[in-house]
């Protein structure tokens, strides 16, 4: 994997168009069918709302072009192992482009930090299928599925060190 030079920041409202286009091309690369791809990419669009709610950063290239972003909040408690304080990764996505150039573990980097600057235990995603061996490289176990109604089944989870 090549290190690519990029600049991670905080994202802004300013960013929503560019952090869209970014999640847009990320999930239209999803092992799915295209139908499928379609109908659920506007829940994975963010808004202004979700600034008020969530962490937001972004990846620049050398010229300033997003290329990455991430998102992220305190988990719920009843969704985290042995109801540990953590930070749930919402996702993190990277223009297909820019894929296998260090932009995603970057982007993971900074949740890690995020997530011991808040003195959480841990960090929880809930990833897509095809996201398993990303999250598993970056040091993540997965976690078992204990109601399989109600838990999402890709979960995993990455105790942090004091």
């Amino acid at each position: 994997m090549t290190s690519l030079s990029i600049k991670i920041r905080q994202a802004n409202e300013k960013d929503l168009d560019d952090i869209n286009r970014v999640i847009e091309k990320a999930v239209m690369t999803w092992e799915l069918p295209e139908r499928v791809k379609r109908l659920s990419l506007s829940s994975y669009r963010y808004t202004e709302l979700d600034f008020k709610h969530l962490e937001i950063v972004v990846a620049e290239d050398s010229d300033q072009h997003i290329i990455g972003v991430a998102a992220w909040e305190e988990a719920d408690k009843k969704d985290t192992p042995v109801e540990k304080i953590a930070l749930l990764l919402h996702g993190i996505y990277v223009e297909p482009s820019y894929h296998h150039q260090g932009v995603g573990c970057q982007l993971f980097q900074q949740a890690e930090q995020a997530a011991r600057r808040h003195h959480f235990d841990g960090l929880l995603v809930k990833a897509q299928s095809g996201a398993e061996g990303f999250f598993q490289a970056q040091g993540m176990c997965r976690v078992e599925v204990e109601n399989a109604e109600r838990d999402y089944a890709n979960r995993f989870w990455k105790e942090l060190n004091p």
